[in-house]
């Protein structure tokens, strides 16, 4: 996998070197936090490679819980508690965080609230637990379509087996289904087959291939005066009656970034990992190379390609080189970032059949202003700041925009943010000689 087998090196002068190659980048660096870092990345592991923290009640792959913030944790299990799928006599579940939020000692920008469930269905055939399934993700909809703290966003189940033209875009075959929060409700869509015949599809259509399954959020968290997204990636398991596990989408997922925040559903987790495949780390770097090729070649955002980067390194043995990336997630153009993200959470709330506290919502667009007045300066702060105050009259009754003109308005402010975190990511990336080389190895 390239760069696992390393020249011996001591760890002092790792050190100093990550040191040096940092003040040349501008990056402030914690040689306290960074010395500490190394050397549990470095210690000798025995035995399973994820491990459990009996203190905290939360378990994962021993390099991630390295990353992962404990204070956080409450925060995180009241959320949890709105996204999970339950467990049922015949359905074991095993939820975790992933992305930016299970790495808070280093992202203190995180940006949406990214859960993985693991859902093993124990039925007689294939075709029942993909109804238990959709049985299980349709009723949790419901239960959660919205509240004072909380609205259904999107939901992804099932797979098109033919082209069809939705909302008057060509969707292709085999591409996941999205079900709005009003199509979840009635239980069926209308869409055009490629000949221009009108086809109602019902939610039962999912089970033909439920393929990628997922969950969409936004949650007020009223406490802090922000509103996040909060997904919730299914990785579906049918449990055969003599015990086979096969996965509904034809592929187990590793669990290289998933903080569990359950320890009782460890057996589930035990049971599963036993299944996942022996090449499952080459596979994910695999996986996460090409992303960082499409943000960085096809579609540029070179903080995702930052954040996949710093993954590869750290889980490949590059630890010099991942422990530099890691210090960028604390510069305040990660900052910058999670105002990008945020932008989009705006979006969802901003929409008129929201239901979430208003409040909470200004509260959050006065301190994305506060940000950007932090950070930028010129022409870029006055747009954004303009921007944003105008969503804020929206909201507060001030002036009304039609959909037209937020969208217009939350678009034209993520083109701004996203010139400005791709200028600081990509200069930092090419500054640091094995991300540069990384990236012109693609």
């Amino acid at each position: 996998m390239g760069g696992e087998e390393q020249r011996a090196v001591n760890p002092q002068e790792e050190v100093e070197r990550i040191m040096r190659i940092a003040r040349t980048l501008g990056v402030e660096v914690d040689e306290t936090d960074v010395t500490q870092w190394l050397t549990a990345m470095t210690a000798e592991q025995t035995g399973a490679d994820w491990t459990l923290d009996e203190d905290i009640g939360i378990y994962g792959h021993r390099v991630t819980l390295l990353d992962f913030d404990p204070d956080t944790l409450e925060r995180y299990r009241r959320i949890a508690d709105i996204v999970q799928l339950p467990d049922l006599p015949n359905v074991e579940t095993a939820i975790s965080l992933s992305g930016s939020a299970a790495q808070g000692r280093i992202q203190r920008y995180p940006g949406d609230c990214d859960y993985f469930e693991r859902v093993n269905i124990k039925a007689a055939t294939r075709e029942e637990a993909c109804h238990v399934l959709a049985k299980l993700m349709r009723d949790k909809a419901l239960a959660t379509y919205e509240g004072p703290n909380y609205d259904l966003i999107e939901v992804k189940f099932g797979t098109w087996k033919t082209d069809v033209v939705k909302g008057g875009q060509r969707i292709k075959a085999e591409s996941p289904i999205s079900w709005e929060p009003e199509e979840v409700k009635a239980g069926r869509m209308e869409v055009l087959r490629p000949d221009g015949q009108p086809w109602t599809v019902e939610w039962e259509y999912g089970c033909l291939d439920p393929g990628w399954c997922k969950m969409d959020w936004v949650i007020a968290e009223q406490e802090r005066g922000r509103v996040v997204n909060a997904s919730n990636m299914l990785d579906v398991t049918w449990e055969t009656p003599d015990g086979e596990i096969v996965p509904l989408d034809g592929f187990l997922d590793p669990y290289f970034q998933e903080i569990y925040l359950e320890a009782e559903s460890v057996p589930l987790f035990a049971k599963l990992s036993q299944h996942v495949s022996p090449q499952a780390l080459t596979e994910y770097v695999e996986q996460l190379t090409g992303q960082v090729r499409k943000y960085t070649k096809e579609h540029p955002n070179y903080g995702k390609a930052a954040k996949r980067m710093y993954n590869i390194f750290r889980l490949t043995g590059r630890h010099q080189a991942a422990a530099l990336i890691r210090e960028l997630f604390d510069e305040p153009a990660a900052l910058l970032y999670q105002v990008w993200s945020l932008l989009d959470t705006l979006d969802d709330a901003g929409q008129p059949d929201s239901t979430l506290d208003q409040g909470t919502v200004v509260q959050q667009i006065d301190a994305l202003i506060r940000d950007v007045v932090v950070l930028l300066e010129g022409p870029q702060e006055t747009d954004l700041v303009m921007a944003l105050l105008k969503l804020r009259d929206d909201v507060t009754g001030v002036r009304d925009l039609t959909s037209e003109e937020w969208g217009t308005v939350i678009t034209g402010s993520r083109e701004e943010v996203e010139d400005q975190v791709n200028l600081f990511f990509r200069a930092k990336l090419l500054a640091i000689p094995e991300a540069a080389a990384f990236l012109n190895s693609l």
